[in-house]
């Protein structure tokens, strides 16, 4: 059994996908309150909004418990709409060694669609790999796309 691996999860959304990817590079602490029963909280923890470098504190609930997470930001491409975070703190890096997430919106013509993709690898053959997180950005997705796209 492999440790490593990646899980991609696709949402098609209505609104222009610009909309989306600069609301997860420049204002994630909004986030909480487009899907309040999924993230609670978001805070910068270092840095600048918006900038490489800059750890972001997530407070979320997920698999029915009240967990916590912090992530930095990797890189921002404007032109591809498209950011990377690592996890570097927090409930997931119990049960894996390395957590990685690309945030990705396409456009193609009246189409825009958000595709979250994560590389990780687990601590232990034991660890389940993250599908129920891949399920947990869809609901995000689509809990941000009502409220606020």
């Amino acid at each position: 059994m492999t440790l490593s691996g990646k899980r991609v999860a696709q949402v098609e959304i209505k609104a222009k996908g610009d909309v989306f990817h600069d609301l997860w590079k420049a204002n994630p602490h909004h986030i909480p309150n487009l899907s309040p029963t999924l993230v609670q909280n978001c805070q910068t923890h270092e840095g600048e909004l918006g900038t490489v470098g800059s750890v972001l504190h997530w407070n979320y609930f997920h698999d029915g418990k009240d967990c916590v997470a912090k992530t930095k930001i990797l890189t921002i491409d404007e032109e591809k709409k498209s950011i990377d975070f690592q996890l570097v703190d927090g409930d997931f890096l119990k049960i894996y060694k390395s957590f990685y997430v690309n945030l990705h919106v396409d456009t193609k013509g009246s189409k825009h669609v958000v595709t979250w993709t994560v590389e990780y690898e687990k601590l232990s053959p034991n660890v389940p790999d993250p599908d129920t997180f891949m399920e947990f950005y869809k609901r995000l997705t689509k809990d941000i796309e009502t409220n606020h796209l």
